[in-house]
């Protein structure tokens, strides 16, 4: 087949990852994929798409609100329909650019939307239209989001697919010792080494993490805690990390460039996050690393992961519990290496772009020629 993918992300997101992931599993499965990226995202998106695998690779305007640039967008989209079998978006400015691209061409194709975020569209005429009549598939990234549109009445259940994962996960194979990591993150050797692989926001989780160290800690445990990212709560977290007097065990890496290095050198990873965001890119890095995993039971994670299976869930936002849930892993190497591989396992299977890519696959071909099914 040959498929647009239209990504007009300005940084690199979970988005931008899920479909820079699948277009090239989908081109190493035979297909031409042509990834549709905005113009001047070259440094923080187009590069890391390549790094990816993503081979085909060009750029739209796909500019903010309604501007100029949006008629040579549109020009160009409906010269690309008749060389194209499937459009694939993935946020609303690329979504209502096609959906007109195809009104104005004599050559409709179909068109494909996944929702990565779990904020609900507003099911108002105008998405009404978009969603019932312009686009044949919504796949989303969560059943939760999923269940958000069938409540809104926007498409019928059959015409809404919830598809988790995407993740590389031959980037992250877990035959990498992590050795070098280990240095970078300041581990003692036979120290456990414990990780926080995100963006330092709120919504991740990192005070609650400081809150369970700090139990750890005070019941005698050995470990290092390493907060690996960057972003606006630093600042809080360094205060909260001097208010407890962990200095010597919490340490901020920041960005890193080789993240599959990094978490291979972690003995236990967490995802304390108190909400969801979506797709939950870094869980599925970890379980493909063979991680074993200590989440917050929110969003994906209690559709994809069992409680003592595949990690160990616990409450969002109680520290003590995540606390309790550490001290289980640590005290038990067994079951870190059972809850690692069976992790590992469901990453390289369900969970990553090659299994995705199949499926959409199989969903494209359940589509008309110019529209819904």
């Amino acid at each position: 087949m040959r498929i647009l993918q239209l990504m007009s992300c300005r940084g690199w997101s979970s988005d931008a990852y899920w479909a820079a992931s699948t277009s090239a599993a989908l081109e190493r499965a035979g297909h031409e994929v042509t990834l549709i990226c905005r113009r001047g995202s070259e440094e923080r998106v187009i590069r890391r798409a390549r790094e990816m695998g993503a081979r085909r690779i060009e750029a739209l305007d796909f500019a903010g609100g309604v501007k100029v640039g949006d008629a040579r967008d549109l020009r160009w989209l409906v010269a690309r329909l008749p060389a194209t079998d499937v459009v694939h978006v993935h946020r609303g400015k690329e979504h209502w650019l096609a959906a007109l691209a195809n009104r104005m061409s004599r050559t409709p194709r179909p068109l494909v939307r996944t929702r990565h975020i779990v904020q609900p569209v507003r099911p108002h005429a105008l998405n009404r239209w978009l969603y019932r009549r312009a686009t044949g598939l919504v796949v989303t990234v969560t059943g939760a989001i999923r269940a958000q549109y069938i409540a809104g009445g926007l498409l019928p259940p059959e015409r809404v697919v919830a598809l988790p994962g995407g993740v590389d996960a031959a980037r992250f194979e877990p035959v990498r010792d992590g050795a070098e990591g280990r240095r970078a993150l300041g581990a003692e050797p036979g120290v456990p080494l414990i990780g926080v692989v995100s963006g330092l926001r709120v919504m991740k989780g990192h005070l609650i993490a400081v809150q369970a160290a700090r139990m750890l800690a005070a019941a005698g445990r050995s470990f290092r805690l390493a907060f690996i990212g960057q972003g606006a709560l630093e600042a809080p977290i360094r205060r909260a990390v001097a208010e407890v007097g962990l200095e010597d065990r919490i340490g901020i890496a920041g960005f890193v460039d080789d993240v599959a290095e990094i978490m291979a050198a972690l003995d236990l990873a967490l995802y304390p996050a108190l909400e969801s965001d979506g797709m939950s890119r870094v869980l599925f890095e970890y379980l493909a690393s063979a991680r074993p995993v200590v989440a917050s039971r929110i969003g994906v994670v209690p559709e994809v992961l069992e409680d003592g299976k595949t990690a160990l869930l616990v409450p969002a936002g109680e520290a003590e519990a995540l606390a309790s849930a550490v001290a289980r892993l640590l005290d038990d190497r067994g079951l870190r290496d059972e809850i690692g591989a069976a992790g590992a396992r469901l990453a390289h299977g369900r969970l990553s772009a090659a299994h995705v890519a199949a499926e959409l696959e199989r969903l494209y071909g359940r589509l008309g020629p110019s529209g819904p099914p």
